[in-house]
């Protein structure tokens, strides 16, 4: 009897896991979608200098849309599911962490604009310094929007970060198409509308997560009173899965000058070969990543509520995995075979060269489509255990090899912009590896531990 209770409440958790998965999942599928169907009218309209110009400033916003999709929120869901878990109230995870956010997000947009001057030289093309003022307030908007998205993934209610995914992109696609259409004959001009059309569909974002939240907070009764969450507490879990999740957009910050000027030693188009890599190849990669990544948020309240309950998490684990590789996996294989026909449907307008060169970039990266997925599953696994360091540790380790790998193979003409793809490749094979490990090592302490814990009270 004892047994066939258990096994419906693990039919009962394996279900809402998989249902939490599907929701996020969708969100975020259609969402790179609209971004992909996007791209065909804007490069229409912008030209491949435009869009080169945009991807020189576009790391910085997915530096924010990475702390948006994986950083604060996962930190903050596993603060929302611990509360659940009590039968506390939530709200004062949800206040501590709006307040202290709100802050930092203030302070960044602040500092967007100040280092805009200096980072545009850097990247020499002073022309885009009021694109980086145009994306600054992003930083606030995105900072409040990560906050209601963790509190509403913390509950297990994934709809809300769907539907704000969703919102998000119809509108950036609606105001910035307007503006490339508008300025399509100044390039410069165009390219800070389309960045200012990010602040605004942040903006939207925000009010529909507010809305959703009000909605919630009239209709559901919280549990007792939780008491008061320190800053301490946020900020010690939020800190290193911030950071973990930093790191690949910084990287890309930084290839947006380090590759370019690489490039520009033996090429007239530098510019152009570095928005095919980022702006083409990895966009399209990053269709099955996007669609993993509710396996990923759906993983942090499962973990965490068994790890909080003494459950198997290695279970947990490992049926994270599973799920992740059978959507991932199918997808890179896919991205491969069928690279060149994706290349040419959605980017018909460019040249025969750049088509062939799009081309081989997705299938080198198509490896990446898997790899990355199953990092940001582990990670996210380590962050619901309460080890995010580790798993901003090895993507540190990860993102020093591909950055070394690719300095050196950039210097040969015969690779080229290629480098940067097999050094990707290899940046993320290195992170899965060093978190499948990391994940093995904590799983099996606190086994190990409450084995041992059992074995102590019998022996007593």
């Amino acid at each position: 009897m004892e047994r066939s209770k258990k096994g419906v409440k693990e039919k009962k958790a394996k279900g809402a896991f998989i249902k939490g998965a599907i929701t996020i999942a969708f969100g975020g599928f259609v969402a790179k979608i609209i971004g992909a169907v996007y791209r065909i009218p804007l490069t229409n309209l912008i030209g491949g200098r435009g869009i080169g110009l945009y991807q020189l400033v576009y790391p910085v916003y997915c530096l924010l849309l990475t702390v948006s999709a994986t950083g604060i929120p996962s930190s903050i869901a596993k603060l929302t599911a611990e509360q659940v878990g009590k039968k506390q109230s939530t709200m004062p995870v949800l206040r501590t962490a709006m307040k202290l956010f709100l802050l930092i997000g203030l302070v960044g947009s602040v500092l967007m604009a100040l280092v805009a001057p200096v980072l545009s030289k850097a990247q020499g093309s002073e022309s885009v310094t009021s694109g980086y003022y145009a994306l600054a307030p992003s930083v606030l908007l995105v900072s409040a929007i990560s906050v209601f998205r963790g509190w509403f993934q913390g509950k297990n209610k994934m709809f809300p970060t769907a539907l704000s995914e969703i919102v998000e992109q119809l509108v950036k696609v609606g105001f910035g198409l307007f503006f490339a259409y508008t300025f399509q004959n100044q390039i410069e001009k165009a390219v800070v509308f389309l960045l200012l059309s990010v602040s605004i569909s942040e903006l939207v974002a925000l009010l529909v997560m507010w809305l959703l939240y009000r909605r919630t907070k009239n209709r559901e009764k919280e549990e007792k009173d939780g008491g008061r969450v320190k800053t301490k507490r946020v900020l010690s879990l939020s800190i290193p899965v911030t950071f973990s999740a930093m790191l690949l957009p910084l990287s890309s910050l930084l290839d947006s000058v380090l590759v370019v000027r690489l490039l520009s030693a033996y090429s007239d188009n530098a510019v152009t070969l570095y928005g095919l890599f980022s702006g083409g190849a990895v966009t399209v990669v990053n269709l099955p990543v996007s669609v993993c990544y509710g396996i990923a948020a759906a993983s942090i309240p499962a973990v965490a509520t068994a790890k909080a309950k003494g459950e198997g998490v290695r279970k947990k684990l490992f049926f994270a995995l599973g799920i992740t590789v059978a959507v991932a996996l199918p997808s890179a294989l896919g991205l491969y075979a069928f690279s060149e026909f994706a290349v040419k449907t959605v980017y018909r307008n460019l040249s025969v060269d750049e088509l062939g060169i799009l081309v081989r970039l997705v299938k080198i990266l198509s490896v990446s489509a898997l790899l990355l997925s199953l990092v940001q599953t582990l990670s996210a696994c380590l962050t619901a255990q309460g080890k995010p360091k580790l798993s901003a540790l090895s993507m540190l380790i990860a993102v020093t090899v591909k950055t070394a790998v690719y300095t050196l193979l950039l210097r040969k003409s015969e690779i080229s912009v290629f480098g940067v793809a097999y050094a990707t490749n290899l940046c993320y094979l290195v992170a899965f590896l060093l978190d499948f490990m990391y994940n093995l090592i904590v799983s099996k302490t606190r086994k190990e531990k409450k084995a041992n814990a059992d074995g102590n009270r019998s022996g007593g």
